[in-house]
């Protein structure tokens, strides 16, 4: 018993100890020849959607400013001398309040001026005795009439092609909500895109509220639909990449586009419910995604999420 301890066993752990080093050894660097490469089994695939039917409503929501309507100058009509000076400057007046009086040269008689419309006389620019012309100025009348101004990015002036006349005003803590008239688009020298329309002279408002202009110029039901992402163009006209699902390259096609929401357009021609297109255009990053949450303080705080 005492040769099995001291000898017999000792030498059966060597053995062993040996064999698992040697097996090691072996697989770390004589690794089996014959044995497959591994590859990968997956693979990146691009987005797709359904052409379905759905409703699109072109409505846009613009913050916009209370404002007050441009001055203008109030002009003689007749060549003459000033007799009277009715009014003080930086009065309100009325319409048809007279403002000044002036004795035509010939035929010889008083003409009074009067007020176009109710505003604030400001930067009078006659005194009684001092001749005046036809067409000069004899001050500035501000109108009474107010209305609401926003300021919105180019882009948008092609979902604004064929706005109505009128839009529906918010004022937070103002009175209920209420149309403007006469919308009016205008691009300036400098590119600044503006929509306006005029409050309703019934409406109490003043000059610098906040207020909200809701524009709706379009809704369709019942209507093929598809995301704006998988559009190339967008106003009129587009070009989608439509994908027939057999591992080919999808068939670039030209389709005719109708009311958009921003988010989903109208296909009115080109194709079909069930067609399946890219839902990004080829080369065009996708949108990306950003995460507020709570800062604790009453506050938000907002990271860009991963978008796949």
């Amino acid at each position: 018993m005492l040769v099995w301890r001291r000898w017999v066993f000792p030498i059966l752990m060597l053995v062993v100890c040996g064999a698992i080093a040697a097996a090691l050894v072996k697989v770390a660097f004589f690794p089996d020849e014959t044995s497959a490469a591994l590859e990968p089994s997956a693979s990146i695939t691009d987005p797709v959607v359904v052409v379905e039917r759905g409703e699109v409503v072109n409505a846009l929501s613009l913050p916009g400013t209370i404002a007050r309507d441009a001055a203008f100058p109030v002009r003689s009509e007749t060549n003459g001398t000033v007799t009277a000076v009715h009014v003080a400057d930086g009065r309100a007046v009325t319409a048809g309040q007279v403002l000044f009086t002036i004795r035509q040269d010939y035929p010889v008689r008083d003409i009074d001026v009067v007020a176009p419309e109710a505003g604030e006389i400001s930067e009078i620019a006659v005194v009684k005795g001092q001749p005046t012309s036809v067409g000069s100025e004899l001050a500035t009348l501000t109108p009474a009439r107010y209305h609401v101004l926003s300021t919105v990015q180019p882009v948008q002036l092609y979902r604004l092609i064929d706005a109505p006349t009128e839009a529906l005003v918010t004022i937070p803590g103002g009175p209920a909500p209420f149309t403007c008239t006469g919308l009016d688009v205008d691009v300036a020298e400098d590119g600044t895109t503006s929509v306006q329309c005029a409050v309703p002279g019934d409406q109490v408002v003043f000059p610098g509220l906040p207020a909200n202009l809701e524009i709706t110029v379009g809704t369709v039901a019942d209507a093929l639909v598809i995301p704006t992402t998988a559009v190339k163009g967008g106003s009129g006209s587009g070009v989608v990449w439509v994908d027939a699902g057999d591992g080919d390259e999808p068939e670039e096609r030209t389709i005719a586009l109708g009311v958009s929401d921003g988010t989903m357009i109208e296909v009115t021609e080109g194709l079909a419910e069930g067609d399946t297109i890219r839902q990004f255009v080829p080369g065009a990053a996708a949108e990306v995604e950003e995460i507020c949450y709570d800062d604790g303080m009453g506050g938000q705080y907002c990271e860009t999420g991963m978008s796949w």
